[in-house]
């Protein structure tokens, strides 16, 4: 079920401090734990299920039972959770990276060319041709490095790689390790002023990075031919950021579906955390951002 976000931030005083971890629904949780652990270096931290009342409130899904594995890379988590009952619909065969139900998580590498042979040999399902390198010419993204592919699901994901005047210190600790953590997830947006709206006068994000991307390295990336983005960060105190994708051309991404439920295949969630809670009690509540995406907000 999902609230009214004026409500929620309201009773919460929208005293935010950090992006807790990045979640999404997926089909067969072993499957999944199988090949972010074993293709992506991610490590199983928590396996669990529930059922019962408050799921069914939370999710609104009726007679819901769930399994939720949470993953770490670093410093960041991924939780992800199979629907036992009753399973949600798939993702759509021919789902594009406008469309406005796109999120993704991009996984911090510290070399692309190692990160892409292991790809490759694991022989993950491509989403771009291959690493792009972002133009000199864009000085707020030169240099950067990055490829789009998917997991077992067809979810998005992104391997990400920045040159030292990029990116986060951490990312340049002489780390030895191949995948790092995860830097950011991307939504696309319909309009920035009105995600600028939610995400940092709402849930008090500060923007961290503006672009626009066009030229046909970004076309390569995103494969959709023609496009332009218009891309703005945001991050909290701790946890990965969220990056805002409009695509200012081209026309014709397929808006969020208003029936969609977060046992369906498309459903993402971003938990958000408050600083602090006047009687220890830990409650969450699940809203949705101007273009639909869930934003969980969480009460430590």
């Amino acid at each position: 079920m999902t609230v009214p976000v004026l409500l929620v931030l309201a009773a919460y005083g929208a005293e935010f401090t950090g992006v807790e971890s990045i979640g999404m629904t997926v089909s067969d949780l072993d499957r999944s734990i199988e090949f972010y652990t074993k293709v992506l270096d991610f490590e199983r931290v928590s396996d669990s299920e529930e059922a019962g009342d408050a799921l069914e409130r939370a999710t609104g899904v009726f007679g819901s039972r769930v399994r939720r594995a949470r993953l770490r890379l670093g410093e960041e988590f991924l939780d992800l959770t199979e629907f036992l009952a009753p399973a949600g619909r798939p993702a759509p065969l021919d789902q594009r990276s406008n469309d406005r139900w796109f999120q993704h998580i991009a996984i911090v590498v510290g070399d692309m060319d190692r990160a892409y042979r292991r790809l490759r040999a694991h022989r993950v399902r491509h989403a771009s041709p291959g690493p792009q390198s972002l133009p000199a010419w864009n000085k707020n993204t030169a240099g950067i490095q990055a490829f789009y592919f998917r997991d077992p699901d067809g979810h998005a994901l992104e391997i990400i790689s920045f040159p030292p005047d990029k990116g986060l210190a951490k990312w340049r600790r002489g780390d030895d390790r191949l995948f790092l953590g995860i830097d950011h997830t991307a939504i696309v947006i319909s309009d920035t002023e009105a995600s600028l709206r939610f995400y940092r006068d709402k849930l008090g994000m500060r923007v961290a990075g503006e672009s626009e991307n066009y030229g046909i390295e970004q076309e390569r990336l995103n494969n959709v031919f023609g496009a332009r983005l218009r891309i703005t960060s945001l991050r909290l105190e701790t946890g990965p950021g969220v990056e805002f994708l409009e695509y200012l051309a081209p026309a014709g991404g397929r808006p969020y579906p208003p029936d969609a439920l977060p046992n369906d295949l498309i459903h993402w969630q971003t938990r958000i955390v408050r600083a602090k809670s006047p009687n220890g009690a830990r409650k969450s509540t699940l809203v949705r951002d101007p273009d639909g995406h869930a934003v969980e907000i969480v009460e430590p």
